[in-house]
This record gives C-alpha cells, sequence and structure tokens, in this order.
C-alpha cells in the first residue's frame, strides 16, 4: 500500500523538474531576445551620438543656415565653402532616378510572377532577380561606367564620362529585385477568397489583379518602395564610379554628379587630417543623411498604417 504514495511523490517530482526546467528555458530565450534589442537599440544611439558630437565642431565654424542652403560644395579651397545643396541635390536625382526605374518594373514584374506566371517560368525569373541582387555594387558601377554610359552617348553625344543618368539607371537595377521581391510577397498574400469573389462576379484576371489584389496589397507595396528607394539613397560605390564626384548644381542628367555617400566614402579615405574641418564634415554630411533616411522611414510608416488591410 505504501508503493502508491511513492509513485505519486515521483511523477510529481517530476513534473515538477520538467516546469523548472522548461520555465528556466523560456526565461533565457526572454532575456537573451531581450538582449539583441537592447544591443540594437544601444547600437542605433551609439551612431546618433557619434554623428552629433563629431559634427557640433564644425557647425560652430559654418552655420547651419549656410550648410543647408549653400549652393557650392569645395572643401579643400581657400576660403572652403561648404554649402550641402549640390550633394542633396546629386543624391536626389540618384535616388528619384532610381526609383523612375526600378519601380514600375519591379511592381509589374511582381505582378506577373504572383497572378500570371505558372510555376515554371516562376522557377526561371525568380533566380535571375536573386543573381541580380547578388552581384557587388562596385561591378554595377563599372557596368555603368563602361556599359551603361558609351550606350547613353548615342542618344546624348554630349554626355560626360560620369553622369547621373547612368548612376541612375545603375542603381534602379541594383533595387530592382528588392522592390520585385517584396511586391510580389505583398500580392501573394492577399487572400484567395478576394480574387474568387471577383471572379465569381464576372470580373476578368486584368481587373482582378487592377482593381482588387494591388488596393488590398497597397501597404506592402509602399513599404517596399519605400525600402528601394532607402536603399538607393545610401548606395555608395555605384554612384561613386557611374555619376563620379564632382559637386555640381545641377539638374542636368548628362552632368557629373556627387552624392553624400560618394563624398563620404572620398574623405573617409584618410585625405582629411582629423581635427579638421574637413574631417568634420564628414559627420555633418553623414548626420544629413541619416536625417533624410530617418524621414523616407517615418514616411514608409505612415503609408503602411493608411493603407494597411487585416484580414481574419
Amino acid at each position: 500500500m505504501s508503493s502508491a504514495p511513492s509513485t505519486y511523490e515521483n511523477l510529481a517530482g517530476r513534473a515538477k523538474r520538467k516546469l523548472t526546467a522548461r520555465g528556466f528555458s523560456e526565461g533565457a530565450v526572454k532575456w537573451i531576445c531581450f538582449t539583441c534589442a537592447f544591443v540594437s537599440v544601444l547600437t542605433t544611439f551609439g551612431i546618433i551620438t557619434v554623428l552629433i558630437t563629431q559634427s557640433a565642431p564644425f557647425f560652430r565654424q559654418v552655420p547651419i543656415f549656410s550648410f543647408f542652403f549653400g549652393t557650392e560644395w569645395a572643401p579643400t579651397r581657400e576660403p572652403a565653402s561648404f554649402g550641402v545643396l549640390p550633394l542633396v541635390t546629386g543624391t536626389l536625382m540618384i535616388t528619384v532616378g532610381a526609383g523612375l526605374i526600378a519601380v514600375p518594373i519591379g511592381l509589374l514584374n511582381a505582378i506577373f510572377l504572383s497572378e500570371y506566371a505558372s510555376a515554371k517560368v516562376r522557377g526561371i525569373l525568380k533566380p535571375a532577380l536573386e543573381i541580380l541582387a547578388g552581384i557587388p555594387t562596385v561591378v554595377y558601377g563599372y557596368f555603368g561606367l563602361f556599359f551603361v554610359t558609351p550606350l547613353l552617348k548615342h542618344v546624348l553625344p554630349d554626355i560626360q564620362a560620369s553622369n547621373a543618368a547612368s548612376g541612375a539607371i545603375v542603381v534602379g537595377i541594383m533595387i530592382l529585385p528588392l522592390v520585385s521581391s517584396l511586391c510580389e510577397d505583398a500580392l501573394t498574400a492577399v487572400p484567395r477568397a478576394l480574387r474568387e469573389g471577383a471572379y465569381g462576379l464576372g470580373a476578368t484576371k486584368r481587373e482582378v489583379t487592377a482593381k482588387i489584389v494591388v488596393p488590398a496589397a497597397l501597404s506592402g507595396v509602399m513599404a517596399s518602395f519605400i525600402l528601394a528607394l532607402s536603399r538607393a539613397l545610401g548606395e555608395t560605390m555605384a554612384v561613386t564610379l557611374a555619376a563620379g564626384s564632382n559637386p555640381n548644381l545641377t539638374f542636368n542628367p548628362a552632368k557629373s554628379i556627387e552624392t553624400m555617400t560618394a563624398y563620404i566614402v572620398s574623405t573617409a579615405k584618410g585625405d582629411a587630417p582629423t581635427g579638421t574641418i574637413k574631417y568634420q564634415s564628414l559627420f555633418a554630411v553623414g548626420i544629413t543623411l541619416f536625417l533624410f533616411t530617418m524621414l523616407m522611414n517615418m514616411v514608409a510608416q505612415r503609408l503602411v498604417k493608411k493603407f494597411r488591410q487585416v484580414y481574419s
């Protein structure tokens, strides 16, 4: 008769040990995840702190108004000029030009893959797009310099060897897989019942795609656009090689320009002694680029919340 309580005690002990071990593992996973999140936030604040502290001496010598609204960028000239507008316009030309190429082509490509392509065709096209995403950016830069620019010379004979048009084209090709992949994921996530309901009402394939699927996936599509444009905004090597390093305040795509990232690369190579105003301008341009990227991310979040569709 005494064996029954002993059996129950053993079972209870085992259950208690399992619960203790499970609680320990759950707690460990929780703290590991918290640590990773904390490191990410700490890294972000560290970057912001470095940008602010290192750019503060620059803005003590150069007025903020002259920096953001100046039309000439000549840090090596005497007297030096630090008007960042030429770098900003060059960056925006590359970003907008790349968006005009990648956004419509990427969206149409995603519509074809998700709505029209067979499994066999999709299996061929998707790996081809992934290959584009895996090409190093420096290769895109030389592609624009030695292939795209000679082709553009047939259309614009006076185009310079390094020019904004070539930079925009190669960056547009670079971000095309990103737009296509994210848009396809958003379109594929639209419930099948919406498509079948539209077909049941007599809608055609084009009507279902244009009036049902794309509007339903609009939040994901808009987010992919903003994310791709942010990627284009921060591109460095491709635009440095293809677009040039001449800070011209121009909107002519045939002219050589310089982006903010290209200037950061050229300054960070070690030519500017630490503590000089040219070295400090590196962080001033960096914080400007950071503000542009943060603004685009805020716009993306607002668009996602505005157009987000929730399905049960």
